[in-house]
C-alpha cells in the first residue's frame, strides 16, 4: 500500500471541500498564489510562495510546515512560523483566508498488463521493461498511443510523467516527425482545464516548443486533446537540474557555474533573435537541466514564454530569479539574462540569491563582497546584468557570454 497526502481546500463558511490535491512521491509541497507551485491558490491574502511541507523522512505520516506567508499561517487555529503537521490538521493561510485540510489516502497503485502482452517472470521490482523482451511489464493508464510508466513531477499547471509509445515501430509517415518509444508526457491538470490562463499558458508552451530547433532545448513531439484534456509529448532528457545537484554536493566552483551559464546564454540568444523574439520568463536553477550523456545544460518549462509585441502578461517568474519589470508584468530578452546573475549567485553559493539582496548605492542589487568563491571580475559581471534599470545592463545575451567567456581567461 503507499501513502497518498490529500490537502482538501475547504468552503471557509461550513467546512466542505472545494477542491483537492493528492501526491504520492514528493517529499516538497509548495504553496502559495504564484503558478509554479504544487497547490495553486489564487487569494489577495495568500503570498506568492506562501509556505512549505516537508516530509519528515522517519515517519512518513507527519509532514514540517515551513510559513513564509507575509500575512502568516495558522495551524489548527494557532499562528505558527514552523510545525509539525499530521492527520486532521487543519491550515489557514493567513486569518479569514482559504483552509486547507491534510489527510491520508491508502491506495494500491494501478497495475495492468502491458499491451505488449509481457508475462515474463523474473524481472526485477522496480524494473519499468522487461530484461527478457524490452517492453514495458506494467503501466498506470493509457492516453491514445501513450502508456504511462511513472509519474516524473506534479506542478500547479499539469503533471509530468514518463510514457511509452506503442507506435514507436510502426513505419516513418511522410511529414511527421517519428515520436520515439520513451517520452515525457505533460498532462494539465483538471482544475487547471477552468482557468483561461492556464489553458493559455498550457497551449503557448506547445506552439513555441513546435517552433524551435535547438541542442539546448527539449524537442517537441505531439499536442493533442484527448477527453477533454491537453497533453505535450516531448523529448525524455536523463540528466538532473542544477538546483538539485547544488542541494547535494554543495555549491560548485566559479569555472563550472560560468561555464554553465555561458551555455545557457547560447540558448537564451537563440530565443531571442526569434521573430518575434522569445523571452522565457522563468529561468531558475530547477529549469536548467544537466543532460547525462554529454554534460550539456539543457533548459526546461516553457509554460511562461512570451513574444515580444504582445500585451503585457501576468506576473511570472520565481523569486529573487524574476527582474524588476518582469515583477511589473513587463518582462524583457534582458529579464532573462538578469535571472543567469541571480543564478549564478545560487550556485556559487549554494544560497537563494534574496539573501544577498538589498540596498547598493541609490538603488537596490545584489551585494557579493562577502563570497569569497566571486572574483572581483565574475562579481562585476553579475553586478552589471542583475542592475536595476535594464539599460544599465549588458545588451544581449552574446555580450554577456563574452564577459562570462573573460572570467575564466
Amino acid at each position: 500500500m503507499a501513502d497518498v497526502l490529500t490537502l482538501t481546500l475547504l468552503d471557509p463558511q461550513n467546512k466542505t471541500p472545494q477542491k483537492q490535491w493528492k501526491f504520492e512521491e514528493q517529499s516538497v509541497i509548495e504553496i502559495g498564489r504564484a503558478a509554479d507551485n504544487q497547490v495553486v491558490i489564487v487569494d489577495p491574502l495568500v503570498s506568492r510562495y506562501h509556505l512549505q511541507l516537508r516530509k519528515i523522512s522517519d515517519n512518513p505520516l507527519k509532514w514540517m510546515l515551513v510559513n513564509k506567508g507575509t500575512n502568516g499561517t495558522f495551524v489548527n487555529g494557532v499562528l505558527t512560523s514552523q510545525a509539525i503537521v499530521s492527520e486532521g490538521t487543519l491550515i489557514e493561510l493567513a486569518k479569514g483566508g482559504p483552509l486547507l485540510k491534510l489527510n491520508w489516502q491508502f491506495a494500491r497503485p494501478v497495475s495492468m498488463t502491458s499491451p505488449s502482452g509481457c508475462n515474463h517472470a523474473g524481472n526485477p521490482p522496480n524494473n519499468l521493461f522487461c530484461i527478457h523482451c524490452g517492453k514495458p511489464i506494467q503501466i498506470e493508464r493509457s492516453i491514445r498511443n501513450y502508456h504511462v510508466l511513472k509519474t516524473l513531477g506534479q506542478g500547479g499547471m499539469g503533471t509530468t510523467t514518463l510514457a511509452w509509445n506503442s507506435e514507436s515501430s510502426l513505419p516513418q509517415i511522410v511529414g511527421k516527425t517519428r515520436i520515439p518509444a520513451l517520452v515525457v508526457l505533460k498532462e494539465m491538470n483538471a482544475d487547471m482545464a477552468q482557468i483561461a490562463k492556464a489553458q493559455e499558458l498550457f497551449e503557448r508552451e506547445a506552439r513555441t516548443l513546435k517552433a524551435l530547433n535547438h541542442e539546448g532545448i527539449p524537442q517537441f513531439y505531439d499536442f493533442f486533446v484527448e477527453g477533454g484534456k491537453k497533453y505535450l509529448a516531448m523529448e525524455m532528457v536523463h540528466g538532473q537540474d542544477l538546483e538539485k545537484i547544488v542541494q547535494q554536493r554543495g555549491p560548485v566552483t566559479p569555472q563550472q557555474a560560468i561555464g554553465w551559464m555561458i551555455q545557457t546564454c547560447e540558448v537564451l540568444g537563440y530565443l531571442h533573435v526569434q521573430d518575434p523574439p522569445i523571452i522565457h520568463r522563468d529561468i531558475k536553477p530547477a529549469n536548467l537541466l544537466l543532460r547525462s550523456r554529454d554534460q550539456r545544460i539543457i533548459v526546461l518549462d516553457f509554460g511562461a514564454v512570451k513574444e515580444i509585441g504582445t500585451p503585457p502578461g501576468t506576473r511570472i517568474g520565481a523569486e529573487g530569479y524574476s527582474a524588476p519589470e518582469q515583477d511589473r508584468g513587463q518582462p524583457l530578452t534582458l529579464s532573462d539574462l538578469y535571472a543567469i546573475g541571480s543564478t549564478l549567485i545560487f550556485l556559487l553559493t549554494g544560497e537563494s540569491p534574496l539573501n544577498f539582496y538589498g540596498k547598493r548605492g541609490s538603488s537596490y542589487g545584489f551585494n557579493l563582497e562577502s563570497v569569497p568563491t566571486i572574483t572581483p571580475q565574475l562579481r562585476t559581471v553579475i553586478e552589471r546584468v542583475t542592475e536595476y534599470r535594464p539599460r544599465d545592463r549588458y545588451d544581449d545575451a552574446q555580450q554577456l557570454c563574452q564577459a562570462l567567456q573573460d572570467c575564466l581567461n
